[in-house]
């Protein structure tokens, strides 16, 4: 029996005959065993999706999963979206703060899973116990903020939470996001794809109940000491000042900055974009997510040019590095209106990023001609024809809609030629960071369980710093203990996102306070070891998921660029990787896993995680 922390019911939404269900949340899945969260959501695409479901079928689901902090008052808590990637083909779990995860436990449930396909444009309104699937003609075709203002008017209550998609979702462009509370985003993977292929425009919710806490003395004690450690944080300092923003300064000095479309590594006007010039003339305004101490959030107005009245929140490191530096960009105030456009049509910032360098570069390499572009010169740096291929994304539109299926689609369809510099991993376009002048991101993205990602481990700081976890020094370029600090970093971040934690304050709240105020909430006994255990056997599951959908070996590979062209300047001048590098990385890294050579889990590793009842169900 579920003590505290959960809401205790799962809500179920089948849109094809609009029905409505509500199941207990014991009775759907094992919470000792994978918590909730990405383990909640892991499961329900193991357990329901058939093999090689498409994932813009009636038959893929989308998952709103909270964990048991969301909603209270553990610093800094989120919800995991998850469905099966448009982009990759393989699961695909995405992330956004905001308030949507807090109302939805306070709406009294712990996830909302929606499977089939509306025959009309539709929103789901959940007030409390009350669910409705309520027609969205009148929403179609509009933006995410005019979405959000008009289900907010005609609900008569600026407090209703939406999670909705623009005309991208719609158009099915395969990294479409799910926009929240206007300026938050659940980015990558092309969840918000999958949510326009069921014909369903948002979810609205308001919540009027309480979360149930096991021990409420315990707790407070326990997020208050959290609140406390975030606080005297210096990382957490930073990022209160200045968001992720400043995180540009230092890939452009330690060339880890995509620099037209990863052919450099460092931006020489990184200084245009940097988080100090924005502290300056953009921001006006902090703004927190749900019971975060910290504000990262970023709004800002450009106040004078062409671009003066654009307001939005950010801007993020990976938009500045993917639609600036990468897209050759300097002008601050042209990546914040393209950043704005990317939220109000419904665009993931860091795949978009990737998809105009590409088309960039194909133009300057002949590949693409004024004739498929439609007069748009597309030269690195052309901030004016940046812009309107966004616009042309969005409404796949001329060359817009070959881009809107992914740098992987489009390189194969273009020429054989631009495969080299078709920048992913698995079909999910690379995040801001050059693997070339880090072999432990090289790793930690072919690994990654949904693609090129950063989120899952980030071995940057230690190849920085020089030293492993466990203290041993490493050199900067080498293969040394990548797999071990890779593998260490995915269980920590999985264990987390089970909860759903904030990635920004992990480090700050520490392991010890997550699995106190866990214990407190929902009356568990979960110790360190067991929870980072829990890290490890959903890692495994969603394996499991990638596998069954046919990932092997060899899809665990970097673009040709990593190792074809060294970086051409700066202080990690004629770095490139080697594919024997990466090999020896892979294989250290599956026998660590306890995998096999082709990188399947055994069958020793199942039961020793207690997959084994799992994996038989199905």
């Amino acid at each position: 029996m579920l003590k505290g922390g959960y809401a205790g019911k799962i809500l179920r939404i089948d849109l094809s005959n609009e029905e409505i269900d509500v199941v207990e949340t014991e009775s759907y899945f094992d919470v000792n065993l994978l918590i909730g969260g990405k383990g909640l959501a892991a499961y329900a695409l193991w357990k329901e999706l058939r093999r090689g479901v498409d994932p813009f079928s009636e038959d893929n689901l989308l998952v709103f999963a909270t964990g048991p902090l969301t909603g209270t008052l553990c610093p800094g808590t989120r919800i995991c979206i998850a469905a099966k990637s448009p982009l990759t083909g393989l699961f695909c779990d995405s992330y956004v703060g905001g308030h949507l995860g807090a109302e939805i436990k306070m709406a009294g449930y712990d996830a909302v899973i929606i499977g089939g396909k509306s025959e009309r444009p539709v929103y789901i309104w959940i007030y409390d116990e009350n669910v409705e699937i309520c027609d969205a003609k009148h929403l179609w075709g509009l933006d995410t903020f005019k979405t959000e203002d008009v289900i907010r008017e005609e609900k008569g209550d600026e407090s209703v939470r939406v999670a909705c998609i623009g005309p991208a979702g719609e158009r099915l462009v395969r990294f479409a996001h799910v926009n929240v509370d206007r300026y938050r985003q659940a980015g990558r993977g092309g969840v918000g794809a999958v949510m326009g292929s069921k014909n369903l425009k948002a979810l609205a919710v308001k919540g009027t109940g309480a979360i149930p806490i096991y021990d409420v003395e315990e707790f407070m004690e326990k997020a208050k000491e959290a609140h406390r450690a975030v606080l005297k944080n210096e990382t957490a300092k930073a990022r209160k000042r200045w968001g992720t923003a400043r995180t540009i300064i230092f890939t452009a000095d330690q060339d880890l900055l995509p620099t037209r479309n990863f052919r450099e590594a460092t931006f020489e006007n990184a200084e245009n974009l940097s988080a100090e010039v924005l502290e300056k003339r953009f921001w006006i305004k902090h703004k927190a997510c749900h019971s975060c101490p910290i504000n990262c959030g970023k709004l800002g107005i450009v106040r004078s040019g062409k671009y003066a009245g654009t307001i939005v929140e950010g801007i993020e490191y990976e938009t500045l590095a993917l639609i600036g530096a990468n897209c050759g960009i300097e002008n601050y105030e042209a990546v914040a209106y393209a950043n704005l456009l990317c939220d109000m049509l419904g665009l993931d910032t860091i795949s978009t990023g990737n998809v105009i360098a590409f088309a960039m570069e194909c133009y300057e390499k002949g590949i693409i001609t004024e004739k498929e572009t439609e007069g748009l010169k597309l030269n690195f740096g052309n901030e004016e024809a940046a812009i309107k291929l966004i616009e042309k994304i969005a409404k796949r539109e001329d060359l817009g809609d070959l881009l809107a299926e992914g740098v992987k689609r489009a390189s194969e369809k273009l020429n054989v030629r631009c495969k080299k510099f078709a920048m992913h991993v698995k079909g999910l376009e690379l995040p801001g960071y050059d693997m070339r002048a880090s072999p432990g991101m090289a790793l930690a993205y072919i690994t990654a369980d949904r693609g090129g990602c950063h989120t899952r481990a980030w071995p940057i700081s230690y190849e920085i710093s020089g030293k492993a976890p466990d203290g041993t020094v490493i050199e900067r370029y080498s293969t040394e203990k990548r797999a071990y600090i890779v593998r260490k970093q995915q269980d920590q971040n999985a264990a987390c996102d089970t909860l759903v934690a904030c990635w920004f304050l992990k480090a700050a709240v520490g392991n010890e306070r997550y699995v106190s105020m866990l214990n407190a909430a929902a009356g568990t006994e979960f110790t360190v070891k067991e929870f980072l255990a829990v890290g490890e056997r959903v890692w495994n599951l969603v394996r499991l998921f990638n596998v069954r959908e046919g990932l092997k070996r060899e899809h665990e590979i970097l673009p040709d660029r990593a190792f074809e062209d060294p970086i051409p300047f700066g202080i990690a001048k004629g770095q490139k990787l080697k594919k024997s590098q990466i090999e020896y990385m892979l294989e250290e890294y599956y026998a660590i896993r306890g995998w096999d050579e082709r990188g399947t889990p055994k069958k020793e590793k199942i039961r020793q995680l207690r997959l084994d009842s799992l994996v038989s169900e199905v």
